[in-house]
């Protein structure tokens, strides 16, 4: 089909009965590109590239970089020719800036739908299911464009609106959002002649759970369309190829079977960098270890969330053929769980101890917390010691509180002064803290 004929296919909107599902996804556009252009007005029409940690290669592409024909992954030496001839905007990841502009997105998009699953830092699901005032497909389009118009205007971030009576086939609509400029970023797939139009013309591959591999199967057994695999029959997609490919098909026919995960349960959380230098000393690592530890506890209490169980673990460059290589990683299980960064910080540069070795020169570490207990139900031991406990919670959240207002302001001793950190991953590109540093804070003049 052209798109052409799919586009004049969006026009036509006649009443439609609310099904039991009906699901909205929303994802921001270019969102970390987007995230850095929000506060430069001179870069509203300008390619703008994002680069990876130490600033290594391009991770993240504005429209205009994408159709200059920037490609992602490449290395960032390998454009600096092509940046300066086209007055390319380029900066290192702002991780802070892109979380804080997620929060607010996402704090928009949870007023308008009575159920929210946050699916990545730029993408969420909405439960819309059952709203009275939806009764046609014209309403749906009009929530669509109603939410985009309130995320542009409150945030400044454009996003595209998929809506689907399941999520599978809400993210196609949402790809196809982003795809055709006609439909003004909003698609509607709750009929099933609009659906089939839209599935006969989408390569299988482009399906959302459909990875490298199972879409060579697929094509090796003549399904090329999205189309032709939501023909397959249920039980068939599952003896011949697995039960996810079954609830695929179900999904593309419009059945719902995956259900809006409001919170979703974290089974670990990680904190690890690719050092700006390589690490010779056992002071420089014990430095990073407690950096990324301070790292993984902060989220820790974010997310309301404790541990039992921490692993380290240190490498060397695998690249490097002239030096040995050596990685290492060494686990513990707690007591009690716990979200405390100087009991995780104790326990960490213990077991860090335990696997070094002098005479290599490492370019990577990390911690990892697993066996998480959310902090609000599990129930402490019969000799807990209660007011050090509280104490311990207190200090913790005036931490936090306190970095929040000046990001860096509190650091333990074991994690050195951040200007001394050498290592630190390089991040030259930067763009101001915008949004979360007072002093960041753009000028009016």
């Amino acid at each position: 089909m052209s798109y052409t004929h799919y586009a004049a296919s969006m026009l036509d909107t006649p009443n439609y009965q609310t099904t039991e599902k009906v699901f909205t996804l929303i994802d921001c556009n270019s969102f970390y590109a987007s995230c850095e252009k929000l506060f430069r007005p001179d870069l509203r029409h300008r390619p703008v590239v994002v680069l990876s940690n130490n600033d290594g290669c391009v991770v993240a592409r504005s429209k205009e970089a994408v159709e200059l024909g920037i490609p992602m992954a490449v290395p960032f030496f390998k454009i600096k020719n092509l940046i300066k001839q086209h007055r390319v905007g380029f900066f290192s990841s702002n991780y802070a800036l892109y979380a804080d502009i997620s929060r607010r997105v996402m704090s928009t998009l949870a007023q308008m739908a009575p159920n929210i699953e946050v699916y990545s830092i730029d993408e969420a699901f909405l439960d819309i299911s059952g709203c009275s005032e939806l009764r046609s497909i014209e309403d749906f389009k009009h929530y669509g464009h109603q939410i985009r118009e309130r995320v542009d205007k409150w945030i400044g971030i454009q996003i595209g609106v998929g809506i689907a009576p399941s999520k599978t086939l809400a993210k196609l609509a949402n790809h196809a959002a982003k795809k055709y400029p006609s439909t003004n970023g909003v698609v509607v797939l709750l009929e099933p002649h609009r659906r089939e139009k839209l599935l006969k013309i989408t390569a299988v591959e482009e399906i959302w759970g459909i990875g490298r591999r199972l879409s060579q199967h697929l094509h090796n057994s003549g399904i090329n369309t999205a189309w032709e695999l939501s023909c397959l029959d249920p039980e068939h997609a599952r003896q011949q190829f697995s039960v996810v490919l079954e609830r695929i098909v179900r999904e593309l026919n419009g059945e719902s079977c995956l259900e809006i995960e409001e919170v979703q349960a974290k089974k670990q959380i990680l904190s690890s960098r690719t050092f700006g230098y390589p690490i010779n000393t056992p002071i420089q690592m014990e430095q990073a270890v407690s950096e990324y530890t301070s790292l993984a506890a902060s989220k820790l209490r974010q997310q309301a969330l404790q541990t039992k169980h921490l692993s380290v673990f240190i490498q060397t460059n695998r690249y490097q053929h002239d030096r040995k290589y050596y990685y290492n990683s060494s686990s513990s299980y707690l007591q009690q769980p716990t979200d405390d960064t100087r009991t995780l910080t104790a326990l960490a540069l213990r077991l860090l101890k335990g696997i070094w070795r002098t005479g290599y020169s490492y370019n990577k570490a990390g911690i990892m917390l697993s066996d998480l207990y959310s902090s609000q139900v599990y129930q402490p031991q019969l000799f807990d010691d209660d007011i050090q406990n509280m104490r311990g919670r207190y200090l913790m959240q005036t931490i936090d509180q306190l970095n929040l207002k000046q990001p860096n302001s509190i650091r333990f001793a074991s994690q050195g002064f951040s200007k001394d950190n050498h290592w630190a991953m390089q991040r030259r590109y930067l763009s101001p803290a915008y949004t979360t540093r007072w002093k960041d804070i753009p000028k009016v003049q």
